[in-house]
């Protein structure tokens, strides 16, 4: 869950997006950081891996998620799958967003389905989730940012404007976690987001691979677009 910021600055992180021309997500509440609810900040975290204070560095080599954690939870899911696609630290084409990704982000984490539930379960921890794809339904308390998921570089329009919004979204904190998540294995907005948030100098970025499918496979609870929590497609704990 995501702690509320004030009206005033959000308004003009939103603003500033729409002054960049992007073209507009297909749904309204996608616009970068638009109409989130207001959520309850949670505490400084633990590790999501149970770690110390941080979450753990991804594994590389073939097969390097193999050994992840898996989610003690209802449904099949292949969050750990490798398609033997290599780590990149260049941006997705926006018209290539799908696609078998990567198992790991070069400069940032890679954050499973358990793990990210427990750090959100626990309310511990300055945490920020962001979901970069435009579609209704989300985890709960994620904020909205799909134009961090285009394509470009890394001195486009988009990252400036990314980056003011991620400057008034952290107190300019770098040390912030962000996870980042889209649609599932097959999604790279969110990866591309990742990149960008690293490019501009946070050091505790986190990417959940599985996204919205593991987490709803899990049957962990979604929010649709008007606020209102439904469980997931699995069975539960």
């Amino acid at each position: 869950m995501i702690g509320s910021r004030p009206r005033g600055m959000l308004a003009i992180a939103v603003a500033a997006w729409l002054s960049l021309g992007v073209a507009a997500p297909a749904i309204a509440q996608d616009s970068f950081g638009g109409n989130a609810p207001a959520q309850v900040r949670p505490q400084p975290v633990p590790d999501a891996y149970g770690q110390g204070g941080r979450t753990q560095d991804p594994p590389s080599g073939p097969g390097a998620n193999a050994g992840m954690s898996r989610p003690a939870m209802a449904g099949p899911s292949n969050e750990a799958q490798d398609f033997g696609v290599a780590p990149t630290q260049q941006l997705r084409p926006t018209e290539q967003m799908h696609g078998p990704t990567p198992t790991s982000i070069p400069g940032g984490k890679v954050i499973d389905t358990r793990a990210l539930s427990q750090l959100l379960q626990s309310r511990q921890g300055d945490v920020l989730l962001l979901h970069a794809y435009g579609g209704m339904r989300h985890l709960p308390g994620a904020v909205p940012v799909a134009p961090a998921s285009q394509g470009g570089s890394f001195d486009d329009e988009v990252q400036r404007g990314f980056g003011q919004y991620l400057q008034q979204a952290t107190g300019g904190d770098p040390s912030r976690m962000l996870v980042f998540y889209c649609a599932g294995v097959q999604c790279w907005g969110s990866y591309n987001a990742s990149l960008r948030a690293l490019k501009l100098g946070y050091r505790n970025v986190a990417w959940y691979r599985g996204g919205l499918e593991a987490w709803q496979q899990a049957g962990l609870p979604v929010q649709d677009g008007d606020g209102q929590q439904g469980a997931g497609q699995g069975q539960g704990r």
